[in-house]
């Protein structure tokens, strides 16, 4: 790895200095910023402070970092003017969508230019019958499937905020549906990605969308998940679904962390089809009852979600009660109407600012491992007996069904010990999911703050090999720098 390092210095690699004062970030020049309007036009074109401090941070801890400009191209070619204007000035180039990410994406850590995409925000094309849909990066999860209301199909991938899709591809979004639908990963078709020096490339061919290929290397999978360090992603490809024929929620409360979790775990094993199931530990679910005016039980919670014909949702709920009976559950119910439905999983999506709301004035920190289903129940009951020793006001919140679960840390910003205490933990936490041949990270990807534990993770070949990708895509080193290496 140190030898990788000495020969991008060798090549020139990741020349801040090409457009700052004295080899420090600075101010772009007055010519380049015209340069800048010139291209999009004046209106879509901002320096203003206020601006740049919006889009320096996201929904992170980590510290504001404005870019030096932000600009709003409306089309593909304007983003690929954009990006050869950076790219032949040494200028770092951060891609912006709507700043829900939560390992620090969008931090300008080298100034540069922030290239908002929500400007470009139309549906190209829809194919029913081939269940496929291509849409720009402005368009998000809630606009798509409005559109698609009347059509019979849906996109449910759902990571809760209505993130852009094009940034969901970016990340390597799942959330609440993976279970049944899985993530990004596996419902992204072909990409149109505008490269650092601008050029164009789709990656799975022009106008392609395939339902699977044998041709070449997965250029598709290279992308997503990429965070914005090799290309812009200016359309994206989509899998479409064929919405259920009804849909039943139920939720269930047990007497331990341990016995929602085997429940967790015994009704995959049953090969019961569930769309959903979400753990919500008991302080997740009294913040939910005071935020989101519910009534649920203050114990370790499931929230599931079933998808089919009314005779196979009958069976499954059935199945699904049995196991969870088994382990100790209580008052298991569930309900069909969609206000019911919805009230539900809105409160789960607003944990995050129900759980804020326990501890007002400070801030959240919120960590995410996956680890293998069967060492699911080792980790999580670990982490809930971590959390309570480490004296933090924090809950646990989990995409039960993939392994995958969340720690929310309240931290008071202007306790640096606070902070750094919190810190360890999320890493403690990471380092137990990589001994249980898990990941550091299931869905809010690697950032600027998992940048030591993705090393761990995959290794010192997996890292060159990733410098290299790299080193290749992106010589200059100008694609959201700071970020995953």
């Amino acid at each position: 790895m140190a030898s990788l390092l000495r020969a991008a210095a060798t090549w020139g690699l990741f020349p801040w200095r090409g457009y700052c004062s004295r080899g420090t970030q600075g101010k772009l020049s007055k010519d380049f910023v015209e340069t800048l309007r010139a291209i999009v036009g004046s209106p879509h074109v901002s320096t203003a402070a206020s601006v740049l401090e919006q889009h320096g941070h996201d929904e992170s801890m980590h510290r504001c970092q404005p870019p030096d400009a932000v600009v709003w191209p409306q089309n593909v070619e304007q983003v690929s003017e954009l990006a050869a204007l950076c790219y032949s000035h040494g200028v770092p180039i951060i891609p912006f969508g709507t700043g829900t990410g939560l390992e620090g994406g969008v931090c300008a850590v080298k100034g540069g230019v922030c290239i908002n995409l929500t400007h470009m925000d139309r549906i190209l094309e829809l194919n029913p019958e081939d269940f496929s849909v291509v849409v720009e990066p402005g368009v998000t999860r809630k606009a798509l499937n409005t559109h698609l209301r009347d059509s019979g199909l849906w996109f449910p991938v759902d990571p809760g905020a209505d993130a852009s899709l094009c940034g969901m591809a970016a990340t390597g979004a799942s959330g609440t549906n993976a279970v049944r639908y899985g993530t990004m990963q596996d419902n992204v078709l072909n990409l149109e990605v505008v490269l650092p020096d601008g050029r164009l490339l789709h990656t799975a061919g022009l106008g392609r969308h395939f339902r699977k290929s044998a041709a070449g290397y997965n250029l598709t999978g290279l992308f997503v998940g990429s965070e914005g360090t090799l290309g812009l992603i200016t359309a994206a490809t989509l899998r479409l679904h064929p919405v259920p024929e009804a849909t039943v929620v139920a939720t269930c409360a047990f007497p331990s962390v341990q016995a929602a979790v085997d429940s967790t775990l015994h009704i995959l094993q049953a090969a019961v089809p569930v769309a959903r199931i979400e753990f919500l530990d008991e302080v997740t679910i009294d913040a939910c009852n005071r935020y989101s005016n519910l009534n649920c039980s203050v114990a370790p919670t499931l929230f599931l979600e079933f998808h089919g014909s009314e005779q196979a949702l009958a069976e499954q709920l059935q199945r699904a009660e049995e196991i969870t009976l088994h382990n100790g559950a209580s008052h298991f119910s569930w309900a069909k109407e969609a206000e019911e439905r919805s009230k539900l999983w809105a409160a789960r999506h607003n944990a995050w600012y129900a759980v804020l709301a326990l501890r007002p004035g400070c801030k959240g920190y919120s960590t995410d491992v996956c680890v293998p289903i069967s060492r699911l129940p080792e980790i999580l009951v670990q982490a809930k007996e971590d959390l309570k020793a480490s004296g933090f006001t924090g809950a646990i919140v989990g995409h039960v069904g993939d392994g995958n679960f969340h720690c929310i840390l309240l931290v008071d910003p202007e306790e640096a010990e606070e902070f750094r205490r919190v810190e360890a933990f999320a890493h403690q936490l990471a380092r137990r999911a990589l001994a249980l041949r898990g990941t550091c990270t299931g869905e809010h990807g690697i950032g600027l703050g998992k940048r030591q534990l993705l090393q761990e993770e995959v290794g010192a070949v997996g890292m060159e090999i990733m410098w290299q990708l790299k080193a290749t895509l992106d010589p200059r080193g100008l694609m959201n720098p700071g970020k995953v290496l």
